[in-house]
């Protein structure tokens, strides 16, 4: 299933990831800092949502209160909200 969420108070705009089976695959942000993200998309690459969740939350850049990660996670809570665990 493919999930795309808009992302606030960051630099990335959008994350789009696919659900195969319980895992998060195929991350990508749309814009953002292009070599960080790509990082970030390679290590949680077949983690679950709520993994996700959990080691991305809180995780903060600047004074923005927020980040790209934190966002993912934010999109990942919001995917399990909507029951697409």
């Amino acid at each position: 299933m493919h999930c795309s969420y808009p992302l606030e108070i960051c630099c990335a705009k959008q994350v789009d990831f696919d659900l195969v089976d319980g895992a998060v695959r195929n991350i990508e942000f749309t814009g953002g800092c292009n070599g960080n993200l790509k990082m970030i998309s390679k290590l949680l690459d077949g983690s679950t949502l709520q993994d996700i969740v959990s080691k991305c939350s809180g995780n903060l850049c600047r004074n923005k209160g927020t980040s790209c990660a934190d966002q993912l996670a934010k999109a990942c809570a919001r995917a399990i909200e909507e029951g697409k665990s």
